[in-house]
């Protein structure tokens, strides 16, 4: 894979959860110059941010060099906690400001230290408006159930 900051490898993901915790899955959608990977898995009994985070992670994980990325969610869960909270969660040691334990410490622990290895670029889309690339991370993401539940 070969991309630049004005080509960056484009990630889609999406997470589902029947249930809430219940039966959940995580897609993933891989794309850089014509060339596209999809990836998807699930668990028997999760959260929709548990995938969420999970489809994040993994899409960086299977990167194989530093590389810039544009990953593109309709989750604000995952895009306001690496723009917005990750640095304020970090400096009161994965503490919210409530004094409260941050949910899911150690996923946005693992997700941060992805990021830092790539150039990312977060981005948000609304769900289910017709976003090719998020529609096809959703669908991934409900098979990814199916998987989970086998």
């Amino acid at each position: 894979m070969t991309a630049s900051t004005d080509n960056p490898v484009l990630i889609y993901t999406g997470a589902a959860c029947k249930g809430n915790p219940g039966p959940g899955g995580w897609g993933v959608v891989l794309s850089i110059n014509g060339h596209t990977k999809e990836l998807c898995g699930g668990l028997f009994w999760t959260t929709n941010n548990e995938m969420e985070l999970t489809a994040a992670i993994k899409a960086l994980e299977a990167l194989k060099k530093p590389l810039p990325v544009r990953l593109i969610t309709d989750s604000q869960y995952v895009v306001n906690g690496m723009t917005k909270y990750l640095s304020d969660w970090k400096a009161r040691g994965w503490k919210k400001s409530d004094k409260k334990p941050v949910a899911n410490a150690e996923m946005w622990q693992r997700l941060d230290e992805l990021a830092t290895v790539h150039q990312v670029e977060w981005v948000w889309v609304r769900g289910h408006s017709g976003e090719a690339g998020n529609e096809r991370a959703d669908q991934l993401a409900n098979h990814g159930i199916s998987k989970a539940c086998q």
